[in-house]
């Protein structure tokens, strides 16, 4: 039993580090813009769901999946790092885009969907984190990641939905402020990623 909650502390700590709720706040305020609360909140719960199920298709089948379709983990961090990067550079810029202005409930699936679902809450470290967790453990292990993880999901789920009152607290002044700051930061981010997957690619 104390293996199992030391395992879950550890898992719950790891998780908790990349996805950070509160760090991620920001980052979905600057994507969403001025849109309405219903709109808001439909993205956030379709990011979520499509996070988790994500994550939780990553933890039963992802080994298959990568080998399935070729896909790399350099490739996947490359790519996930220049969407970021994308996304980071708009939002640095105060750019208008499809991404940023959605005119459409499908365009706000969209947006939902990517960069928000992934790679920002189901990114490669999220992915590689859960998979890492469960590449020598038993049944019991799998069901407590994906527990844990939707645990997290719950917990940015709330945290999204109460970015109206911080927009309320702070002032569109201040959110544009911390808008380009999660901007440079993401593009910062990005570049990083790519930079990492560039030395698996190449074992550097």
């Amino acid at each position: 039993m104390s293996e199992l909650i030391t395992f879950s502390i550890t898992v719950f700590t790891g998780f908790f580090a990349i996805m950070n709720p509160i760090a991620n706040i920001p980052v979905f305020l600057g994507l969403v813009g001025d849109q309405d609360k219903a709109s808001k909140k439909s993205i956030a719960k379709t990011a979520s769901i499509t996070a988790f199920i994500i994550v939780v298709s990553s933890v039963i089948l992802g080994k298959y999946i990568f080998q399935l379709f070729g896909i790399t983990i350099p490739a996947f961090k490359i790519t996930g790092g220049i969407l970021i990067f994308y996304v980071g550079f708009e939002m640095l810029m105060s750019k208008k885009s499809s991404i940023h202005s959605p005119n459409s409930k499908e365009d706000d699936h969209s947006l939902a969907i990517s960069p928000l679902a992934i790679p920002i809450l189901a990114g490669p470290g999220t992915i590689i984190t859960a998979m890492n967790n469960v590449t020598d453990g038993s049944f019991v292990h799998i069901v407590i990641v994906i527990a844990i993880f939707a645990l997290m999901i719950l917990l940015t789920y709330l945290a999204f939905n109460l970015s109206d009152i911080i927009v309320k607290k702070l002032g569109k002044n201040i959110i544009t402020v911390i808008g380009k700051i999660m901007g440079l930061i993401l593009a910062i981010m990005g570049t990083g990623m790519v930079v990492e997957g560039i030395k698996l690619a190449f074992d550097l």
